[in-house]
């Protein structure tokens, strides 16, 4: 099955002091390790979810940018749900150096029948390193409208629609879902 991707790149980095994208891990951007990561998964389509301004250019990329100001990586996900054309969509925050695309290959195959599916780690939801059908949409705009934000709870209503799966992981995985928030994280 085809498969979309959209890295979350649009918040507004208050805790780290300036915009994480541009920060490099490893010598490179965060931005552009992630874009290769879902590259090496097999996404046919990559998108990044990006904030007005901000010039993505290099990167040569389709950028949706937020529907609803202040709504969190909620309102990237829908922006870019409502974009791709494919029927699943990668979304992989850009603040998860550690995530590996071995992973996400993993991912990749857990989502099957047109479902998609959101690591669970020790009971707790990752639900920025997951796949959703296209068909969340509605769904996403629905939680909007209510200025419902939370990403988790997003994720539990896809998986109560019957849209999404769990997929529980062990807990050495964990250390891949780390994310970047201060500069002493690095």
């Amino acid at each position: 099955m085809s498969l979309g991707a959209v890295i979350l790149a649009a918040g507004k980095s208050t805790r780290m002091g300036r915009d994480k994208a541009f920060l490099e891990f490893n010598g490179q951007p965060l931005l552009q390790r992630q874009i290769d990561l879902v590259r090496a998964a097999g996404a046919a389509e990559i998108l990044i979810s990006g904030r007005a301004g901000v010039d993505y250019s290099a990167y040569g990329l389709p950028v949706v940018l937020d529907q609803a100001t202040d709504a969190g990586p909620l309102a990237g996900i829908h922006a870019a749900l409502s974009r791709t054309r494919n029927p699943q969509l990668l979304v992989l925050a850009v603040d998860m150096p550690q995530m590996t695309s071995a992973f996400l290959r993993l991912l990749q195959d857990a989502a099957v029948g047109g479902a998609g599916v959101v690591p669970r780690l020790a009971g707790q939801v990752e639900p920025l390193a997951a796949i959703y059908p296209r068909s969340a949409r509605d769904l996403a705009g629905k939680l909007l409208g209510e200025h419902k934000y939370a990403v988790r709870s997003f994720a539990s209503a896809c998986v109560m629609s019957g849209l999404v799966a769990y997929m529980d992981c062990p807990a050495e995985t964990g250390v891949l879902f780390k994310n970047l928030n201060t500069l002493a994280d690095f």
